[in-house]
């Protein structure tokens, strides 16, 4: 009797992205884990935040669910130092914040967090937080422009990701020096939060807090007083405006 060859069973579909979620409230973090399970990603869980910064030296993780009130280290600490370090300095996080934490989520907002939910929440509306900040952080960028950029005593290095002002080198992160070289360049235009957040970052949702803070942070860097910046003027009801004939 001829025998029929079993059929090859049918290998897994790859998971969607590799999620930790940190939270030290074993409820929210079991349901916030089986529906981003079910979604199709693969979920490590955290419960404190030197547990969590092990983990994702570990797990190398996709993104990051990040409740900001941890035991141990809390939730803006636990983002410091992951952008300390060569794997969390990219890495993409949503936040967990109580609904009146404004504080908070603005300073995670400058240690660069991507987007942030209030507490309570709806795990379907954090899933498409998750998906949305995958999404755009997986958008292929442009490549910026080669050549130097210069603007009064600025000067900035597209290639080497390298910018100064009068000779003397700025400290800036990746979003900081990208919103630098996009003003550079479009001198004298008024620009929109949301047009920022796409033609800077190519994010279509996100927090416009995030463009906010990105704004005040670079003001800090540039301007001889950051109270009242002459370099990125204000436009109000637009928004920004690059002026470096002020400068």
């Amino acid at each position: 009797m001829t025998q029929t060859p079993a059929e090859p069973v049918p290998a897994a579909p790859p998971p969607a992205g590799r999620i930790l979620v940190v939270d030290d409230d074993p409820t929210v973090a079991e349901v916030v884990a089986s529906y981003l399970t079910r979604s199709g990603y693969l979920v490590d869980r955290a419960a404190d935040g030197r547990e969590a910064l092990a983990r994702a030296e570990a797990f190398r993780p996709d993104l990051l669910v990040l409740d900001l009130m941890l035991p141990e280290i809390d939730g803006l600490e636990v983002c410091r130092r992951l952008r300390a370090t060569d794997h969390g300095a990219a890495l993409p996080v949503v936040m967990l914040t109580a609904k009146g934490d404004e504080a908070d989520r603005i300073l995670g907002l400058e240690l660069g967090a991507d987007d942030y939910v209030t507490k309570p929440f709806s795990p379907r509306e954090l899933v498409l937080r998750v998906q949305s900040v995958l999404r755009r952080s997986r958008a292929a960028t442009p490549a910026p422009a080669p050549g130097l950029v210069t603007a009064g005593d600025l000067s900035l290095d597209p290639q080497a990701r390298r910018a100064h002002r009068g000779g003397r080198e700025l400290l800036l992160t990746l979003r900081e020096f990208d919103l630098l070289a996009f003003l550079l360049r479009h001198p004298g235009t008024a620009f929109g939060r949301e047009e920022l957040m796409q033609q800077v970052w190519g994010w279509d949702f996100g927090d416009l807090s995030t463009v906010t803070v990105h704004v005040r942070r670079l003001r800090e860097k540039i301007e001889d007083d950051p109270a009242a910046p002459v370099l990125i003027s204000t436009v109000w009801g637009v928004g920004y405006r690059f002026d470096p004939v002020k400068g």
